[in-house]
């Protein structure tokens, strides 16, 4: 099946879904996975001094409404939308990836939408009706079991989604046996879950207690015992999300990390891989650290340290989200799939027919002397667009070429051998997918971006609608 290239050329196809994907997995683990279960226990301690201590049963009650208020607004309107354009942006710009997954993870996606309704549902009820099921203890008992199955479901989706996210980087054994219990058991699942978990348990206590110190300002004695309640929380999971990162990290097999001593560019890449040993221990370090001044000395406990300590738990979240999606490489689905879409078994056939020719929405499929720079240019689109752009202040080829080759006019046969073997060399990069004509087309459309840097249009500005022919279409299985 083919489908239309979106391409954005100045960000970037893959800046914009790191940006979409980064900021809402932050939202969902700490607000959705990690602030619920803290919001409910909150909501229990008052729920247990309703009958004996009734004031102080109420100030629980309002501390953990008004952090589940905030909860709230960020999840429903920042957290939704992002949620939403993780699947629609991925769709558009590597369609046969997500077409790929939906056909392995089918049934696990149809149950995830089904407990993410059940999700948005209990959140709506949680929130919209805690004033009015608190005039009794059966209403208010009533209240707190929404909490809890919200807090139980909101942890089932995202259990879900890490079986997906995992078989990505690591498809185990189903390459050999392509059934879904072999894709959704993939090796990776359950350390990544084993790190997910304890750590949105982490970043949710932290938030709570970072709008605690908000709220309670002006009521020093309850501040004491709530930031005591709360610092235990994260006391808890803390080492746990340390440990779990751990695991997670040597778990990674031999052949995601151990060919990057022999890749170029190897000093660059290594120093991100080496930075989330440093990330994670400074960051559970202050975070450990910050719940213990909590706990022993609450009411000297610094707001801004906490707001430090929650931008840095959130930066190794973000951090982790961008080592994941580099060690996959070259692969989009390891060893099946190609970050440029193309599947590794369907290498042969492009290679004698090119990629041209299978392919519906490009505006040439015979490279003539004519039109050999439109024809470069849809093999950029084809095979390129998916990480690259054009001249594009992200990850451009005319930057890229210009460290390589400097800025003295650029020949033809150092371009193509590079291209031709740059798999070899950088081990991020798949090999070129289509022919040699098409290889000579890609080199005279880079060229010209050195002298006519021109943007690329994709699918969005009408590229590739104006064929005449179909192309013959490649199976999917």
């Amino acid at each position: 099946m083919d489908f239309p290239i979106f391409h954005l050329d100045f960000i970037g196809n893959r800046a914009m879904i790191a940006i979409i994907a980064v900021l809402h997995a932050v939202i969902n683990h700490a607000l959705a996975v990690g602030l619920m279960p803290v919001v409910t226990m909150l909501e229990i301690k008052g729920f247990r001094l309703m009958a004996t201590q009734p004031e102080l049963a109420e100030k629980w009650d309002r501390l953990a409404y008004r952090i589940l208020f905030f909860a709230f607004i960020i999840t429903t309107t920042i957290g939704a939308m992002t949620g939403v354009g993780i699947w629609f942006s991925a769709a558009l710009i590597n369609p046969a990836s997500i077409a790929s997954l939906i056909r392995v993870f089918f049934g696990a996606w149809f149950v995830e939408w089904g407990v993410f309704v059940t999700e948005v549902v209990l959140m709506l009820l949680y929130f919209l009706t805690w004033k009015k099921l608190k005039s009794s203890m059966a209403m208010k008992f009533r209240h707190v079991k929404y909490g809890l199955f919200l807090s139980f479901f909101s942890w089932i989706t995202m259990a879900i989604i890490v079986s997906i996210l995992a078989f990505m980087m690591d498809t185990g054994n189903w390459n050999t046996n392509r059934s879904f219990l072999y894709g959704f058991t993939n090796p990776l699942y359950l350390p990544q879950l084993a790190f997910r978990t304890p750590l949105a348990m982490t970043m949710g206590g932290m938030i709570a207690l970072f709008l605690t110190l908000i709220f309670t300002r002006n009521d020093q004695p309850f501040r004491a015992v709530a930031l005591r309640s709360i610092s235990k929380w994260v006391l808890v999971w803390g080492p746990f999300a340390a440990g779990g990162a751990m695991l997670y990290y040597y778990m990674i097999p031999q052949n995601l990390t151990g060919n990057l001593p022999v890749a170029m560019g190897t000093i660059e890449f290594q120093s991100w891989y080496q930075q989330i040993i440093v990330i994670v221990a400074v960051a559970i370090g202050l975070v450990i650290l910050l719940a213990n001044w909590a706990y022993f000395r609450p009411r000297t406990t610094p707001v801004w340290l906490a707001g430090v300590s929650i931008l840095l738990i959130a930066g190794l979240m973000g951090h982790f989200e961008r080592l994941r999606e580099f060690i996959r490489k070259p692969y989009v689905i390891g060893e099946y799939m190609y970050s440029n879409g193309y599947r590794v078994e369907d290498y042969p056939l492009l290679k004698r027919d090119g990629v041209l020719k299978h392919a519906n929405f490009v505006a040439t499929k015979e490279i003539t002397v004519d039109n050999q720079l439109a024809a470069g240019r849809d093999v950029f689109i084809l095979t390129c667009s998916r990480c690259h752009t054009s001249n594009g202040a992200v990850n451009s080829l005319a930057s890229k070429f210009t460290n390589m080759f400097g800025t003295k006019p650029w020949e033809s046969g150092p371009l193509k051998g590079y291209i031709k073997n740059m798999h070899s060399a950088r081990y991020f990069m798949p090999p070129f997918p289509g022919n040699d004509e098409e290889l000579e087309a890609l080199t005279v459309f880079i060229k010209s971006l050195q002298d006519y840097p021109q943007p690329v249009p994709g699918a969005q500005d009408g590229l590739g609608f104006q064929k005449a022919t179909p192309a013959k279409p490649l199976a999917y299985n």
